[in-house]
Formats: C-alpha cells, sequence, structure tokens
C-alpha cells in the first residue's frame, strides 16, 4: 500500500478485480489515496463555467445512509482516480469538496446515487447536484428499445458492467468483497487501507466515464431530460427534510425542442416516508392494505 501522498500501485487497465476477467481498451490509470485536500485537482477544488468535468463517482462506508459513516469517496477522472480517504482526512476534506459535489460544472456519474446523496448530505450537509446515474439511464435507454420492466426491476452494478453494450466486462469479485462485508460490517473503516480495499474502491467507478459515454450517445432529447429530472429526484429521495426542499436546487424543466407531440410524463415525483422505529407496521397495513391502496390511486 503506498503512502497517502503517493500513487497506489498500478492496477493497469486490463481487467476488473484480482481475477482480471477479458482485457479492455481502457488505458492504465494511477490511483491515488487522498487525506488532503491540496492533492485534489485545482479544477475538481475550485469548479467553473470555463472547465466544466465529468467524473465517476462512488462512496463507500459502514451502513452507508444519514446514520452510517462514510469511509471513502472515490473520484475517477480521465487520467487517475482518487481515493478520498474520509477516516483520515476527516470532516474538513469532505467539506473541501462539497462546491465541486453541488456544483452544475460537474457532473458526476454514479450507479444508484441514493443512499451516497443521504449520508452527504446529513453527515456533512453537502446537496449532492448534476449527477447522471446509470442506473436510471439503463432502463430509460430500455424503454427507448420498447423493452417494458417492473417497477421494482433494477439494474445491479455487476449486471451493468457484464452488459457487452456499456462494458462486457465479468465482476465476479464484488461477491468477494460482500463476504468480507457479512464477515466485518466495519471493514471500510480498517486503516491503513489495504490491497484489497483500494481494488475494490477502484474498481466501482474504473469504467463508469466510459460507460457514461457510450449511454450519452443513444440516449434521446426526451430521455436525456428524464434522465435529468430522476436523478435529481434520486439525490433527494432520502433526503427529508422540514422545508420540502427548498433549499435544493429546482429540477429541471422541459427543453423548449421536445416535439409537441412526443409524450413526456408529468414530472416524476418520488415520495419518501419518514417512518419512526417500530411503526412501519401502520403503513403497510393489514395484510398489506395500505399499500394496496396507494398501488390503486397510482395505477
Amino acid at each position: 500500500m503506498a503512502s497517502p501522498h503517493s500513487d497506489a500501485p498500478d492496477r493497469g487497465g486490463g481487467g476488473v478485480g484480482v481475477g482480471g476477467g477479458a482485457p479492455t481498451e481502457l488505458p492504465s490509470l494511477p490511483v491515488r489515496v487522498i487525506t488532503e485536500p491540496g492533492q485534489l485537482p485545482v479544477e475538481f477544488l475550485k469548479p467553473s463555467a470555463s472547465q466544466k468535468l465529468v467524473i465517476g463517482f462512488d462512496c463507500e462506508g459502514v451502513d452507508l445512509c444519514r446514520h452510517g459513516a462514510l469511509c471513502i469517496m472515490q473520484l475517477a477522472f480521465t487520467d487517475a482516480i482518487y481515493l478520498v480517504d474520509a477516516i483520515e482526512g476527516g470532516k474538513d476534506l469532505i467539506q473541501a469538496c462539497k462546491p465541486a459535489l453541488e456544483s452544475e460544472y460537474v457532473t458526476k456519474v454514479i450507479h444508484d446515487c441514493k443512499r451516497d446523496s443521504e449520508a452527504l448530505y446529513f453527515q456533512f450537509g453537502i446537496k449532492l447536484h448534476n449527477v447522471m446515474d446509470t442506473q436510471i439511464a439503463y432502463y430509460l435507454l430500455e424503454e427507448q428499445e420498447g423493452k417494458k420492466r417492473g417497477f421494482t426491476d433494477y439494474i445491479s452494478f455487476v449486471n451493468l458492467l457484464a452488459d457487452p453494450r456499456y462494458c462486457g466486462m465479468p465482476y465476479p469479485e464484488k461477491e468477494e468483497v460482500r463476504t468480507l462485508l457479512r464477515q466485518d460490517p466495519n471493514f471500510w473503516t480498517n486503516r491503513p487501507l489495504s490491497e484489497m480495499m483500494v481494488r475494490a474502491a477502484t474498481d466501482d467507478v474504473r469504467f463508469l466515464l466510459n460507460i457514461h459515454e457510450k449511454m450519452m450517445e443513444k440516449l434521446s432529447k426526451v430521455s436525456l431530460w428524464r434522465l435529468s429530472v430522476r436523478s435529481e429526484l434520486y439525490c433527494r429521495c432520502f433526503c427529508v427534510n422540514d422545508n420540502q426542499y427548498a433549499d435544493w436546487p429546482p429540477l429541471p424543466t422541459a427543453p423548449d425542442d421536445i416535439e409537441a407531440d412526443v409524450y413526456v410524463p408529468e414530472v416524476d415525483i418520488l415520495s419518501v416516508l419518514d417512518v419512526p422505529p417500530g411503526k412501519m407496521g401502520r403503513v403497510i397495513g393489514r395484510k398489506g392494505s395500505s399499500i394496496m391502496a396507494v398501488k390503486e390511486s397510482c395505477k
């Protein structure tokens, strides 16, 4: 394991995790562990309209949500991958990233941002903004091709990586990490970072920019708008507060150049109920009656 001020061992670009997998065309990227704000690129720390960025993004932690602990934040650039160590660097390091995480000039590419956003909001007061969520994009592309899905069907990151249209990479090592997490729920708090931890954190963002590029080439104007709206809703869906999100950026409006005859649904609505411990039975109702009533009202 390299020191926080140097590159982590060069992983190479030819596979995911220990077992490798099929070679890819992606170049090898250095991996840097960050414990101080000054180790991050200036253009990230000070986002601007003149130097817009697109980065791969993810977070690791213990029970990652409002009550858990965010331990590592991964940032994938075109020339390097940065592992921002929230334990060693502390709150000041994460706060230094706040302008970029809230900036419209930095697009954050992530797969299922809901819990990451919840942790950032409640633990650090950061309102994650301008996200491109690949989980949402995947199903919008499926809809463009005329495929239907159930409301409870979600593509996992492992299955997205395996899809040859976007990456075509097996990721069996993900299950190895899950096994370690079951054995040691505090896995991500261990320091110094082990080679396995660096490898696992890196693999969760290594291919995101490549997937982003391929998806953006295929998304229609309507799908791009719906992607931007749904991604913003994903960011705030677990960030329930008393002011009805008044301090969050407004949701994107429909572009003027969408043809009038194209069906555009009303703005997607994502509601979250903050249920007190032990009270879920009241929400479900007797034999699920409350849930069924909600489903019926929403058709």
